[in-house]
């Protein structure tokens, strides 16, 4: 990806560094943002906040993805599909979108040929949620409008609901619990998320069983910030296990958190959809392991 550099004018003291740098690179504010959050751009150097506040004179670097959009032959499993919209069960190990360090062999090169599009970002058509690298499961992604803008409202107003499966470190949670506290950035590590800073966010839990040391949980998302499970389940004190963000990464081993159901009114036809994805075997196998199979 190319290097792109400039000095920012004492004129253009005080604006955000996002759209400060989506101006002066001639780029979207999201594509900017996402590239902040990615650790691919810099302010004299070091990495910054997208809502810092330019004083004049800082040298900034950002690494944009260069190239057009292509669709590529990567194998995705599709749960549903018609005009509107495509279901997926993502596997582990798959970027959703491009972003720094993934220009390609992403879900949406997987997806292009198949119509999917909407949002401003040019590269990340169609998508209204994410899951993390290493989390399977299922996700649904737009082919434009009026689906797309649609089901971005609907992810707002939280009608769309979306249960996971976690294994946690330790044991001894409540049979069913709440963690509601903001996920926002990290002040301290702009690349990491934490609790109680940020956006609203709301996370439940119910306890499947557990054993060893350890805890399989049913969760369920009320709000969609990112990696929110992980810092929520983290914060009172029982990260996913091989987490090797928030918790401790365990060798050989991936982040055991899949995307098991996906329901939501179709936001078109009206219909109610609901989608279940089995546990992959990789999960399967280590949760034996654990005594929690």
């Amino acid at each position: 990806m190319p290097l792109h550099t400039f000095e920012v004018d004492p004129s253009e003291a005080g604006e955000r560094l996002d759209r400060l740098a989506a101006r002066r690179l001639d780029t979207s504010r999201s594509n900017i943002q996402r590239i902040i959050h990615e650790g691919s751009l810099r302010l004299d150097g070091e990495e910054a906040l997208a809502s810092y506040r330019v004083r004049g004179g800082e040298r900034v670097e950002a690494r944009l993805p260069d190239g057009e959009l292509a669709p590529e032959e990567i194998p995705v499993p599709l749960v549903f599909e018609d005009e509107f919209l495509v279901v997926v069960d993502k596997p582990a190990g798959l970027v959703v979108h491009p972003g720094a360090g993934n220009p390609s062999g992403t879900l949406v090169n997987a997806l292009l040929g198949r119509g999917i599009a909407g949002g401003e970002d040019p590269a990340r058509p169609g998508i209204v949620h994410r899951l993390d690298r290493d989390t399977s499961g299922l996700m649904v992604v737009a082919k434009g409008e009026p689906a797309y803008s649609r089901l971005v409202e609907m992810m707002a107003g939280r009608t769309v609901r979306r249960g996971y499966r976690a294994v946690v470190v330790g044991e001894g949670l409540p049979e069913t619990g709440t963690v509601d506290s903001p996920v926002g950035r990290d002040p301290d590590n702009p690349t990491l998320m934490t609790a109680g800073v940020g956006r609203p966010a709301v996370t439940h839990f119910e306890v499947v069983r557990q054993a060893a040391g350890h805890t399989m949980l049913m969760v369920r998302l009320e709000t969609g910030r990112t990696h929110q499970i992980r810092v929520h389940l983290s914060a009172i004190g029982h990260p996913v296990y091989a987490d090797p963000l928030y918790g401790g990464a365990v060798p050989g081993r991936r982040l055991w958190l899949h995307a098991e159901r996906l329901s939501f009114v179709h936001p078109v036809s009206g219909e109610g959809m609901d989608f279940e994805s089995s546990v992959p075997e990789d999960l399967r196998e280590v949760a034996a392991e654990l005594s929690l199979g």
